[in-house]
């Protein structure tokens, strides 16, 4: 359970981009998580889901330094904040997917466009629903991308991978690779979708935890596109190789 009754005290280090070996160096948001709950100096706590302290980390590197100590109040909200419930790891990268993918350029559009379909996919599979079903938020961001959705189609065709597989390979490699192009991307005010994404993935962590508790939604930003990018092939290639993502073979 989230213990948010755990404030920051005073004379804390600034948060920082990268890792410390000790708060005399400085600290990221998950050292600072570490510091808080007790536990050893790490930026890899055992008191926070791995994926929301991915994204954490992610957020954290990505932001600016003065956007990044805007970050410092959600800190309290990660600790304690854990889930065995493997639809957290989906429902969290299908977010960051879902939230990039129309303002990504065209090459990375067409790998979150896998990722989107692949999230589904499993929690499909999770919740005992056919395969095909796709959510609304995932429909309509879809739809603003109808090329590299066909193109997502066309080069995942039917997929298979264990939750445990999911969870272990294909989750972090979405994250990643979305928040990675918000950094990279045409994107006016970076630091605030970063700072989303990251109260999405607390927020959906905490669904798991606390029922009844709904997840704070993504602002709704109106970007621009950017020019497209390079064949996405082998980035999709790679990510479908997290997910095992494999073609099933036609009988002659």
């Amino acid at each position: 359970m989230p213990n948010n009754d755990i404030h920051l005290p005073e004379m804390l280090p600034i948060l920082s981009r990268g890792k410390h070996r000790n708060p005399r160096k400085g600290a990221c948001f998950m050292e600072l998580a570490s510091y808080l709950a007790g536990e050893r100096w790490s930026d890899h706590p055992a008191c926070t889901h791995p994926l929301v302290a991915r994204v954490a980390r992610l957020v954290n590197d990505h932001t600016s330094d003065a956007g990044r100590q805007r970050l410092a109040v959600l800190i309290p909200s990660v600790i304690g904040l854990t889930s065995d419930d493997p639809r957290v790891d989906a429902r969290i990268a299908l977010r960051c997917a879902t939230a990039v993918l129309p303002v990504a350029d065209a090459e990375r559009q067409r790998v979150l466009a896998v990722s989107v379909l692949a999230c589904e996919r499993m929690l499909a599979e999770l919740d005992g629903r056919p395969v095909d079903t796709v959510s609304d938020v995932s429909r309509a961001a879809l739809a603003r991308t109808p090329r590299a959705t066909k193109w997502a189609h066309s080069f995942a065709g039917a997929t298979r991978t264990s939750p445990k597989t999911f969870r272990r390979h294909g989750a972090p490699s979405i994250v990643g690779y979305a928040i990675q192009g918000i950094a990279q991307g045409c994107v006016p005010d970076p630091d605030g979708v970063l700072h989303d994404l990251l109260v999405a993935a607390i927020g959906e962590c905490r669904l798991s935890s606390q029922a009844g508790i709904p997840a704070p939604a993504l602002r709704g930003n109106h970007l621009a596109l950017c020019d497209p990018g390079r064949h996405a092939v082998q980035p999709a290639a790679r990510l479908a190789g997290a997910v095992t993502v494999r073609r099933r073979s036609r009988r002659p």
